[in-house]
């Protein structure tokens, strides 16, 4: 049985929403479900640029979290800023997986 996040309200009521985005911790490493396409299927927003948006909103929404819900203090954000930056120049582990479509075929790497 897997451990799922709640899905907000919102996204049920809405016929129109789309999830993006899922991680796990699964067999002792990060896994990722990743919708990869639509801003730039859907929208004049580069998808680069959304994705650089979505990954900004979240980190400033775990900020919130980790301060109201885990008693966190201080620049909460500017070290989630500081981790993301250093770990993208050099990371800690390497991104394996593949790009796939709807139908679930390879679509190459990714």
């Amino acid at each position: 049985m897997l451990n799922e996040r709640p899905i907000p309200p919102s996204a049920l009521r809405d016929p129109n929403a789309v999830e993006m985005l899922r991680v796990w911790i699964a067999e002792g490493k990060l896994e990722s479900s990743i919708k990869i396409g639509m801003y730039a299927e859907t929208t004049d927003v580069p998808e680069d640029v959304a994705w650089g948006m979505i990954l900004a909103d979240l980190a400033r929404h775990i900020s919130n979290a980790l301060q109201s819900g885990y008693g966190f203090t201080g620049e909460v954000l500017d070290r989630i800023q500081a981790t993301f930056l250093r770990e993208l120049g050099a990371p800690t582990s390497t991104a394996h997986g593949e790009f796939v479509t709807n139908d679930r075929s390879p679509q190459g790497d990714g």
